[in-house]
């Protein structure tokens, strides 16, 4: 008889190369369990707490501590030690008022420590939107959740002022709307993804080519310092208007 299923287990040489695991030491890691993230975009919770934050030295121990219900992950207690989180995702440990927030970095994905403050909401990329029965639009995001939008007419939805790759703030853990950051010139973005990962400043130009899916068109990124960089929008997500909305990492602060 055939196996069903996917591999439950991960070697550590293929493992994303961004994790902080020791290659040859032993041979296997934990795997990530399906969620709202992919594999290569994500940190288990179990090597945020044993290998990144160093608050466990087993996965034992790691494991514990989450079915303790430590962890908060986007306002909401994980059980699971190998939920995945990803992009954008806030992780709360309110036992010791530590929180952080995974951003890019040329690194890979990495932990930021923000305020409490800070933590009571997320920041979403819309990546598509597909019209529902019952006078809804849904908009889907990037970490698999959707938001539903009323309008008195599905064919003519005045109301749906959401576009494709704009940013939504969120609050925690409810996940309503708070702000609407459209993607436009003169608008702060980072780049989450290619050879420019992790840097961030103010869009100075968006290619308008015709003939292109708009997620390939070209834009270019000043940072603090003046220095410009170019890539694909598709890429790119705006975090602030005129400035971020959310603490960006620094080489000093990320673990």
């Amino acid at each position: 008889m055939g196996k069903k299923g996917g591999s439950t287990g991960l070697k550590r040489g293929p493992a994303p190369r961004f994790w902080p695991i020791k290659r040859k030491e032993f041979v296997w890691v934990v795997k990530p369990s399906a969620g709202p993230h992919p594999l290569s975009e994500c940190l288990p919770l179990a090597v945020v707490l044993r290998d990144i934050l160093g608050f466990a030295k087993t996965r034992k121990e790691s494991k514990a501590i989450v079915s303790q219900g430590k962890v908060q992950v986007n306002g909401r207690i994980i059980r699971d030690d190998i939920f995945p989180v990803g992009l954008m995702d806030v992780i709360s440990l309110p036992d010791i008022g530590k929180n952080f927030r995974v951003l890019p970095s040329p690194k890979g994905l990495v932990l930021n420590p923000i305020a409490k403050e800070e933590a009571s909401f997320k920041l979403c990329r819309i990546e598509n939107k597909k019209i529902l029965d019952h006078g809804h639009v849904q908009v889907n995001l990037h970490d698999g959740s959707n938001s539903l939008v009323k309008v008195a007419d599905p064919k003519n939805p005045q109301e749906d002022i959401y576009e494709t790759l704009d940013t939504l703030k969120l609050s925690l853990p409810d996940m309503q709307v708070l702000e609407h950051l459209k993607v436009k010139e003169k608008n702060y973005a980072i780049i989450t993804k290619g050879k420019n990962i992790g840097r961030h400043g103010k869009i100075l130009e968006i290619e308008k080519a015709e003939g292109k899916k708009r997620r390939n068109a070209l834009v270019t990124i000043e940072d603090e310092r003046g220095e410009r960089c170019q890539t694909v929008l598709d890429f790119v997500m705006v975090v602030g208007e005129e400035k971020p909305l959310i603490a960006m990492p620094e080489a000093t602060q990320v673990v």
